[in-house]
């Protein structure tokens, strides 16, 4: 059976590998200041299934939404962006 092609996706940066097949991500988003203007980032943790234990703290990875895994899980990490950022 084939996913949907209108998953969701998008960008993270692992925050906590320490668990098994879990890892904790941080999503930043910049939005504008609805009365002033500024632009201001807006964080928020998730965490993600990472079935092959393949994240490390600090990198970037693509996330797919999908079923519920768990209580709090919803996402699976699907790849890599590259190594840690800076």
């Amino acid at each position: 059976m084939s996913e949907a092609s209108n998953t969701r996706r998008i960008i993270a940066t692992a925050t906590r590998d320490s668990a098994d097949k879990t890892v904790r991500v941080r999503v930043e988003r910049r939005v504008k200041h609805p009365l002033y203007g500024k632009i201001i980032t807006r964080r928020r943790s998730m965490l993600a299934h990472d079935e092959n234990n393949v994240a490390r703290r600090g990198e970037r990875l693509i996330l797919e939404e999908g079923r519920r895994i768990s209580r709090h899980k919803a996402w699976r990490v699907v790849g890599k962006l590259g190594g840690a950022a800076q």
